[in-house]
C-alpha cells in the first residue's frame, strides 16, 4: 500500500465531497468553507469537553435522534426513565438519559418563534397534532394536551427529570442556511436567530455525532431513536 492511499485526505478532496453531501442532503445554498469555519460549540455556562457532565446514575442511555419522529426519541426517554422506576425500582436520580438531537432532529432544541418564522414544520415533516398541519410552533418542548402520547415526555418535563439534551451545530449550520432564504435573512442572520431561540438548557454541541461518542464515553448505551 502506498503512502499516497494512507495519508489523510487532501483538504480540497474534503471539501469537494462535503459540498456533495450538502447538495445531497438538499443544502447546496450553505458553502462548505462557510461551515467549516463556523466556531466550536456556543456554550451557556459549560466547557462542552465536560459535556454531558457527572452522570452518577446506576443506568445510563443516550437516545440519537436524527429527525422530528412524532417526538418518539422524548418517548424513549420517558419510557427508560419510567420503566427502571417502576419494573427494576430504581428511583429516577439513580437513572441517566441524554438525547441528542441532529441532522434533521435539530430544530427540536428551538423556541416557537424560529419555528414560525423558519416554517421549520414544513422543512423537516413535523405535523402540528392539533391542525395536521405543517407545525409553526415546536410541539415538543411546551407540549399541549395531543400534542404527545404522554406529556410527561414533553422536553421541559425531561429536563425537570435531569434528562440532558445536546444538539447538533453542524445542523443547526446548514438548516438555517437553507432555511435562510424563506425567512428574507441572510444564512448569517439566520444562524445568530437560531442560536438565541435555543431552549435553555440545550448544549450546543460540535456536532451531533460527536456527542453521541461523548455520551457513549460516559457509560451511556445507545439507543437509535428515529
Amino acid at each position: 500500500m502506498s503512502f499516497d492511499t494512507m495519508s489523510p485526505t487532501p483538504r480540497r478532496g474534503f471539501l469537494g465531497r462535503l459540498a456533495g453531501a450538502a447538495v445531497a442532503l438538499g443544502v447546496a445554498g450553505v458553502a462548505p468553507l462557510r461551515l467549516m469555519a463556523e466556531p466550536a460549540a456556543p456554550q451557556r455556562g459549560q466547557d462542552v469537553e465536560d459535556w454531558p457532565g457527572t452522570l452518577r446514575g446506576k443506568h445510563r442511555q443516550v437516545f440519537d435522534a436524527v429527525s422530528p419522529n412524532d417526538g418518539f426519541a422524548l418517548l424513549f426517554a420517558h419510557v427508560f426513565l419510567m420503566t427502571n422506576s417502576q419494573a427494576s425500582k430504581i428511583p429516577e436520580h439513580d437513572l441517566n438519559g441524554v438525547i441528542v438531537l441532529r441532522h434533521e432532529a435539530a430544530p427540536l432544541a428551538l423556541t416557537d418563534a424560529v419555528w414560525k418564522k423558519y416554517a421549520l414544520g414544513e422543512a423537516v415533516k413535523a405535523t402540528d397534532p392539533a391542525t395536521k398541519a405543517p407545525a409553526v410552533r415546536n410541539p415538543y418542548y411546551h407540549a399541549r394536551p395531543g400534542d404527545l402520547p404522554i406529556l410527561d415526555a414533553s422536553i421541559e418535563k425531561l429536563q425537570a427529570r435531569g434528562v440532558k439534551f445536546g444538539v447538533c451545530n453542524v445542523a443547526l449550520t446548514i438548516l438555517s442556511g437553507t432555511r435562510a432564504a424563506a425567512a428574507g435573512v441572510s444564512p448569517d442572520q439566520a444562524k445568530t436567530e437560531w442560536m438565541a431561540a435555543l431552549i435553555p438548557g440545550v448544549t450546543v454541541l460540535p456536532s451531533g455525532v460527536w456527542g453521541v461518542n461523548r455520551a457513549q464515553e460516559h457509560g451511556c448505551s445507545y439507543c437509535y431513536a428515529g
